[in-house]
């Protein structure tokens, strides 16, 4: 008969709202590595996912954990598997605060790509846990670095880094034309009407998907604000 496996629970934890999502990369590559590890160690209880939370959060603040600790502490698990350490925390002294919380609570941290990480109590393997925390932790601030470069050098060149995408002013002229009050009817497009047209024409947003509804009211808003600024430039002028 086969050994009973130890119960364990997955944390799972993204720092950027950008990589929140179905459609995004960390939360299931996480998952398919702690899986794969506990497929023939654990039984997989639960898994808990902090999104859109920093690796330099104290992990005691951290909603999903804190739920794994309530689940831990009701359900006697005593593992926690992470894909790395740096999922757990980037911020060294983080890192090493929150292992020792676990540890005072009878629960052992094993990051899935290096079981050893946490538990291994030679001198040596101390200081390499030091390290790679402080490597980690420089990355992640010479990351935030050098975004904040970026969006400032492309602030500076274009006048924007963030945000809606601009609509090309060829789609904007389009859509105002489509809005004039037609002269054999009286009538004018409905906002939904007029993005019907301009998808028949061809065009699309950035994406390639429809321009909506919405889409257009930001477009003619945007068209009366700038033909609104444009005369009170020429009556100050004048």
């Amino acid at each position: 008969m086969a050994p009973k496996k130890r119960t364990a629970v997955a944390y799972y934890r993204t720092s950027s709202a950008a990589n929140v999502g179905p459609d995004k990369d960390s939360h299931c590559r996480q998952a398919e590595a702690v899986e794969t590890f506990a497929r023939s160690r654990y039984a997989l209880a639960r898994s808990f996912y902090d999104a859109a939370i920093s690796g330099a959060d104290p992990v005691d603040t951290r909603p999903g954990f804190a739920e794994l600790l309530l689940y831990c502490s009701a359900n006697q698990v005593g593992v926690v598997l992470v894909e790395n350490a740096s999922r757990f925390a980037r911020d060294l002294a983080v890192q090493l605060t929150g292992h020792a919380l676990l540890q005072d609570r009878g629960i052992e941290l094993i990051p899935v790509d290096a079981p050893t990480y946490f538990t291994d109590p030679s001198p040596t393997a101390e200081l390499v846990r030091q390290i790679l925390g402080a490597v980690s932790q420089f990355e992640k601030a010479a990351l935030v670095g050098k975004l904040r470069h970026a969006r400032e050098r492309r602030r500076a060149e274009t006048g924007r880094c963030e945000g809606r995408k601009a609509i090309p002013d060829e789609v904007i002229a389009r859509a105002r034309v489509l809005a004039r009050r037609s002269p054999k009817t009286g009538k004018c497009r409905s906002l939904r009407a007029i993005a019907a047209e301009l998808s028949a024409s061809g065009y699309s947003g950035p994406s390639g998907i429809s321009y909506h509804a919405g889409s257009i009211r930001y477009m003619l808003k945007k068209d009366h604000n700038l033909l609104k600024t444009k005369r009170i430039s020429s009556f100050n002028r004048a």
